[in-house]
């Protein structure tokens, strides 16, 4: 049932005087600052997303995406053995097999994302949106980002 999106009604006053009150907030510092900061990382999606990937740098943001801080870094923070990963790496559908092997290769348990369905316009039919979704899940993606039509977003054709 998709009848509430056209009943959504953002109170515009209240979020930008919510917005300044956040400014005005006390920083975090100290450890708590480096524990949100670290939280951070464990919530980023690594992706590269070029028109000239290859297996070699797929392979070289899956490492990254195991190491995303520096040793010595963690280390300092005695974090070095709590496995702090990127949530995830997203690729291109045809990259998916290799991010999932790299990341098989190095031991580690990071889902593959991929961008699929007409990525980045959205502008192809919906026979090779479903096409592309089904290759990248089969190829081992565990999380699919879809790109949806915003012609049909802006003309308000939610169905």
């Amino acid at each position: 049932e998709l009848g509430w999106i056209s009943k959504v009604y953002v109170n515009r006053p209240a979020v930008v005087k919510h917005a300044e009150e956040i400014k005005r907030w006390r920083r975090v510092k100290g450890n708590w600052q480096a524990a949100w900061l670290l939280k951070a990382v464990t919530c980023i999606d690594l992706t590269t997303l070029s028109g000239d990937d290859t297996p070699s740098n797929v392979h070289r943001l899956c490492f990254k995406a195991k190491h995303p801080i520096r040793e010595d870094l963690l280390k300092a923070l005695d974090m070095h053995e709590k496995g702090i990963t990127v949530a995830a790496v997203c690729v291109y559908p045809a990259r998916v097999t290799d991010a999932v092997n790299a990341l098989k290769a190095a031991g580690c348990n990071i889902p593959v994302a991929s961008v699929a369905a007409g990525f980045p316009s959205g502008q192809t039919p919906l026979e090779t949106k479903l096409a592309e979704i089904k290759l990248a899940v089969e190829y081992g993606a565990r999380e699919i980002d879809i790109v949806i039509s915003r012609s049909l977003v802006l003309s308000g054709q939610w169905e």
